[in-house]
């Protein structure tokens, strides 16, 4: 197998565990992150574990020269599985957050994955072969600032294309994760006390899901039942209580 696979912020949580899970099905990975020193030791690993091929990319996703760094790799190689993985949280409402971390969010988790995507399908169609997978969140489904509105973006761009490609070999997937023990939440210095341990989700195993979900060519992977639930009932209940509940969970975790 010489099928490659391009990860976005592959250094930790769910992007490394998509590499591990990539690369223990002999793709060949390439890691895109900003940590340099932490790029070489998670490719060493892979190649030493699974005796696969990497390549790393150090790339600011909030940066149009790191975005069209990868882009013109993308344009340049053959790329199979796409997962636009990289993103961050901003532990600030959006009337004191700077407007120059909004438009970094933006950045990060629209620009950057709307771009790679728009570099990598006229290819993958050409071939009529490939998968790409965009993480999104359950935030998406209800109001809690940018970060909900830009993962909303990114679902439904998902399901737009999944429906556009359907006659094709290649997919186009969202991952819809809740709670996850990641990096995430300590690194945006978000306060997550009190929420019930079956909340929390296992990073490698709603990947293994995500995967499964993708080569079935569902457009919305949302990974444990507690999940599944309750984008059931958000989707149920009038809006306004879900706005309501959508942002008094931000308020907490700011706390």
């Amino acid at each position: 197998m010489n099928s490659w696979a391009l990860v976005t912020g592959a250094t930790a949580g769910i992007g490394e565990s998509f590499s591990r899970l990539l690369a223990s099905h002999k793709y060949h990975i390439v890691l895109v992150a900003r940590d340099l020193p932490r790029l070489h030791e998670r490719a060493q690993g892979l190649e030493e574990k699974f005796g696969v091929k990497t390549h790393v990319i150090q790339a600011d996703l909030a940066t149009d020269e790191g975005c069209l760094t990868v882009e013109k790799y993308i344009l340049e190689n053959q790329i199979d599985v796409l997962i636009n993985n990289a993103g961050f949280g901003v532990n600030k409402a959006f009337t004191v957050s700077t407007l120059e971390v909004e438009q970094q969010l933006l950045d990060v988790l629209v620009r950057t994955p709307m771009r790679l995507m728009h570099a990598a399908l006229p290819l993958v169609k050409q071939r009529n072969n490939g998968v790409i997978i965009n993480v999104s969140s359950v935030a998406g489904y209800i109001a809690g600032g940018t970060y909900s509105a830009s993962k909303s973006y990114l679902t439904v761009l998902s399901e737009s294309l999944n429906t556009e490609l359907a006659a094709t070999n290649v997919t186009v997937s969202a991952l819809c994760p809740g709670f996850t023990r990641t990096e995430f939440h300590q690194r945006g210095k978000m306060s997550m006390k009190g929420l019930p341990n079956f909340m929390w989700l296992n990073s490698d195993r709603l990947v293994e899901q995500s995967w499964r979900d993708a080569l079935k060519g569902k457009p919305v992977s949302i990974p444990g039942w507690q999940y599944k639930f309750l984008v059931f009932v958000v989707q149920s209940v009038p809006r306004s209580i879900v706005r309501k509940v959508g942002m008094n969970m931000r308020a907490k975790q700011r706390r």
